[in-house]
């Protein structure tokens, strides 16, 4: 079986191993691009872990209740995980030190099926716990590099800005997948988007954070204009809210 993509839009994927466990990644799925949020939600029967990669609303999104649901262990960094607990309510028992970890480290999931590495990004990481309050601290922001037995290597980048340290992923890591953010405006638009590429060097990439509100004016069509002129060797992988590809051997190095 090959391991299984799904973009739910905005950040939020979901990754099915071939042994058939199930990683979400930044669950917003009732985002406003994603028409089925209702029912895909009541039909997670099965979510092995939640990897948060930082306390902004757009990316905790659904976790809470999801977690809550289907008793998914947290994936994120200890003060992410802190924020999430403590502000928001993620079970504290589904969050602790097996999963929980730091910039540079690893985790080994699910019997050594997936591993996931800590990687830094640039941006923020407020936590929304209460309007009348504001945004609480919520550490560093982050990404991972996801790791599948039998499958491929997917570096989410969360939300970032292009920054020199990404071409260190690729000394680490055959990055078989990259899922770069592209919308501008609170990340790095298609022109840093695909500099980041070329430091990063996947296989294959796939666009997100972008169109799902009128500031986010990066598209995946500037993002190819900008690979082409970069000449990157990137195959880029355009995906619709909803769908599910398929990443099989022709997708990994």
């Amino acid at each position: 079986m090959d391991t299984q993509l799904t973009w739910y839009g905005q950040s939020a994927f979901k990754i099915v191993t071939p042994r058939g466990k199930v990683l979400l990644i930044d669950p917003w799925l009732s985002n406003p691009i994603f028409n089925n949020a209702e029912q895909e939600i009541a039909s997670l029967k099965q979510v092995d872990h939640i990897l948060i990669t930082h306390g902004h609303h757009d990316h905790v999104g659904d976790a809470v209740e999801i977690g809550k649901k289907t008793g998914a262990k947290l994936v994120a960094t200890l003060e992410v995980a802190d924020a999430i607990v403590k502000h928001l309510g993620y079970p504290a028992e589904q969050a602790q030190a097996d999963t929980v970890g730091h910039f540079g480290g690893e985790v080994t999931l699910l019997d050594g099926e997936v591993k996931v590495v800590f990687v830094p990004a640039r941006h923020g990481s407020g936590v929304a716990a209460d309007d009348r309050v504001g945004l609480r601290h919520g550490g560093a922001p982050g990404g991972f590099v996801v790791t599948v037995r039998g499958g491929p290597t997917i570096y989410h980048t969360g939300d970032t800005d292009l920054f020199s340290d990404m071409a260190l992923v690729s000394r680490f890591h055959n990055i078989d997948v990259m899922l770069a953010c592209i919308g501008d405006h609170f990340t790095m638009g298609p022109a840093r988007a695909a500099e980041a590429v070329k430091l990063v060097a996947p296989r294959t990439v796939i666009p997100m954070h972008y169109g799902t509100f009128p500031v986010l004016t990066g598209t995946p069509e500037a993002f190819e204009r900008e690979l082409k002129n970069r000449k990157s060797e990137a195959q880029l992988r355009v995906m619709k809210a909803g769908e599910t590809i398929a990443l099989g051997k022709d997708q990994q190095r």
